[in-house]
C-alpha cells in the first residue's frame, strides 16, 4: 500500500511544481516575482499582466489539481480497491498542492494553492467543492477581497464535509487542507487586520482606454 501512495504523492508533486504563473507572465515579458505581490499565482498574474493571462493561469493550476487527484481512480491503474484509490487520490492532491506552493523548478517558491486545491476538491468530492466555491463567490463579491474569500473557502471545507456525511478520513483531510490554505495566507490576514489588504477592483473604462 505504501508504494502506490508514494507514487501518487510524487507524481502529484511533479505535476503541481509546473510554474504556469511564471511561464505565462514571462511569455508577456513580465517577471512575476518582481511585480505586484511577487506571488506567481493566478491573482497576481491577473493584476500584473492582464485578465486573460490570469484566467489562463487559474485554469492551468486548477487542472493540475484535477489530474493529480483523478488519475488514481482510472481503470487502467488497476488496483481495484476503492479505499486505496481514495487514499491515492488524496496523496496525489496533497502532492500537487505542495508542488504548487513549493515548486522545485523555481527555488521552492510558489502560489498559495487555492486554484489547485479547488481542482483537486472537485475531483475528490464535488459537493464539498461546489459549496466551497459558493462561499468564495459570495464573500468575494461582497467584499472584493480575494484573500478573504479564499480563507473562508478553506474554513468551509471541513464543515461542508461533515454536513454532507463524508468519510472521517476525508473530513480530517479537509481540516488539514483548510489549515494549510489559511496558513499560506498569513500575510494577507495581517494586512486584512491592519486594513491594508488590496481589493480586487475592476479597472475604470477611462483607464483602459488611455492605455
Amino acid at each position: 500500500m505504501i508504494l502506490p501512495l508514494v507514487t501518487a504523492l510524487l507524481a502529484g508533486y511533479l505535476l503541481g511544481s509546473l510554474p504556469f504563473g511564471v511561464w505565462v507572465a514571462r511569455a508577456h515579458g513580465v517577471d512575476i516575482f518582481k511585480v505586484g505581490s511577487g506571488n506567481p499565482g493566478a491573482t497576481n498574474v491577473k493584476r500584473s499582466v492582464g485578465k486573460k493571462a490570469g484566467n489562463l493561469v487559474f485554469l492551468l493550476d486548477f487542472l493540475k489539481g484535477v489530474v493529480a487527484t483523478l488519475w488514481p481512480a482510472l481503470p487502467v491503474v488497476g488496483f481495484g480497491d476503492a479505499e486505496l484509490a481514495e487514499r491515492m487520490a488524496v496523496a496525489g492532491m496533497v502532492g500537487a498542492i505542495v508542488g504548487h506552493s513549493y515548486s522545485c523548478l523555481i527555488g521552492f517558491r510558489g502560489g498559495k494553492g487555492v486554484a489547485t486545491s479547488i481542482g483537486g476538491l472537485l475531483a475528490l468530492s464535488w459537493p464539498v467543492a461546489l459549496l466551497g466555491v459558493a462561499v468564495w463567490v459570495v464573500v468575494f463579491y461582497a467584499t472584493r477581497y480575494v484573500s478573504l474569500a479564499s480563507i473562508l473557502l478553506a474554513a468551509s471545507l471541513p464543515v461542508s464535509s461533515w454536513l454532507l456525511h463524508q468519510t472521517l478520513f476525508l473530513t480530517l483531510f479537509f481540516c488539514i487542507l483548510g489549515v494549510f490554505i489559511i496558513l499560506r495566507h498569513r500575510s494577507n490576514i495581517q494586512r486584512l487586520l491592519a486594513g491594508t489588504e488590496s481589493k480586487f477592483a475592476k479597472k475604470k473604462p477611462d483607464a483602459e482606454a488611455g492605455r
